[in-house]
């Protein structure tokens, strides 16, 4: 655990490129904030000093070494997933982190999101579950932390928000004085024992599905091709028409697949040539994580998305992976949230917070109070496709 106090300065000197304005200052501390200068004594030059950065986890490589060591980073934290995100919505990724000698040593990734819609704010992260702050002491996030709020204020954003996968300090949030704004349930599939067992764990319902697909000769093929792509946008689009939402930009996708390369899967089941269900999930260290899914509602009773679960499980095992992230589910989509009961998933509460308190996240169905649903039943794909490219960079 590295407790050594971290210190900021607004100083001009070369690491200005590298950690954005904040700087050492040999054997003691300086913090320069609002005029105000004060000094501390390091408590030893065995702990080192530690300095509070910004940096640009795109192109630092040290942000990509501390997630490749760090125990709790996950996809979300790549480089990758930022790129796709900059890519796709303009967004600009910022990770606050502290330093130590040459190494970063713990860290937090936002994104900067400027919107004429929604207003300015810095989200950790836009479109992702959850991103668990890297850091190895409640002590250390409160200081990283002070710096978000700070900058949030400066840059005269609304908010700013973090979306933890758990915080083991429950006094966390009331200090750092940030407010629970949101919930759901995150839900996880332990792929530690043997398959046989894993097995054992499914719901009647998920066995019996199986066991459809099987009989129906529901075809799976995966990969990360235009052609996959196509077949997945596709169902996509049936699904969010259902739901009565527009769907993600189909560059977001495009992006995804370049920006991610092998850590993603586009997998599709099939009966008789036709796409019935598909899914896209990600990997990184040991982690298989669901993150989109779509199907036609007129093949759901072959058990397509089951097929796909099973395989996604199979593959997981096969691979080395230890968990299978089901991903995120809203309180209000008990369907949802049975389905990934049904695999014998253990569930979690997931909670964002902000700074300061706001009305509720902002997501794709509020905005949608202006839009007549029925236009999104009948529109015709192009126009329903440009409305998901409108509104999705704004509501991160």
């Amino acid at each position: 655990m590295h407790n050594a106090p971290a210190v900021r300065c607004n100083g001009t000197g070369s690491c200005r490129s590298r950690c954005d304005g904040y700087k050492h200052y040999g054997e003691s501390e300086i913090v320069l904030a609002r005029g105000e200068l004060s000094n501390r004594t390091s408590e030893g030059s065995t702990r080192g000093l530690m300095a509070v950065c910004r940096v640009d986890p795109i192109i630092d490589q040290r942000w990509q070494a501390l997630i490749e060591r760090h125990r709790d980073a996950g996809i979300f934290h790549t480089s990758g997933w930022l790129e796709a995100l900059r890519r796709t919505y303009g967004y600009e990724p910022v990770a606050y982190a502290i330093e130590r000698g040459q190494e970063l040593v713990n860290g937090i990734p936002f994104c900067r999101i400027r919107s004429w819609f929604t207003g300015r704010r810095l989200v950790s992260l836009p479109f992702s579950d959850h991103c668990q702050p890297l850091v190895e002491s409640y002590l250390e996030l409160k200081e990283l932390l002070s710096a978000v709020q700070e900058d949030a204020a400066e840059q005269r954003c609304k908010y700013f928000e973090i979306r933890p996968l758990i915080l083991e300090e429950p006094h966390v949030p009331a200090e750092a004085k940030v407010t629970k704004n949101s919930g759901a349930l995150i839900h996880r599939l332990d792929l530690r024992p043997s398959q046989e067992d894993i097995f054992r764990g499914f719901h009647k319902q998920v066995v019996r599905k199986i066991a459809r697909s099987e009989r129906e000769r529901v075809s799976y093929e995966e990969g990360r091709s235009e052609e996959l792509l196509s077949k997945f946008y596709r169902l996509l689009l049936l699904t969010r028409r259902r739901h009565q939402l527009p769907p993600q930009p189909l560059v977001w996708f495009r992006n995804l697949i370049d920006c991610l390369g092998p850590r993603l899967k586009i997998r599709v089941a099939s009966k008789d040539d036709t796409p019935i269900a598909s899914i896209i999930t990600l990997s990184f260290k040991g982690v298989v994580t669901y993150k989109y899914g779509c199907s036609d509602a007129n093949f759901n009773p072959l058990g397509g998305t089951t097929l796909l679960f099973w395989r996604t499980i199979q593959d997981a095992k096969a691979e080395g992976a230890s968990d299978f992230d089901l991903g995120r589910s809203d309180y209000e989509t008990p369907g949802l949230i049975a389905f990934k009961d049904h695999w014998g998933a253990a569930r979690f509460p997931l909670t964002y917070h902000r700074y300061p308190a706001t009305p509720e996240r902002l997501c794709a169905r509020r905005p949608l109070g202006i839009i007549a649903k029925s236009l999104i039943a009948k529109a015709p794909d192009p126009v329903l496709a440009a409305l998901g490219d409108l509104l999705y960079r704004h509501v991160g």
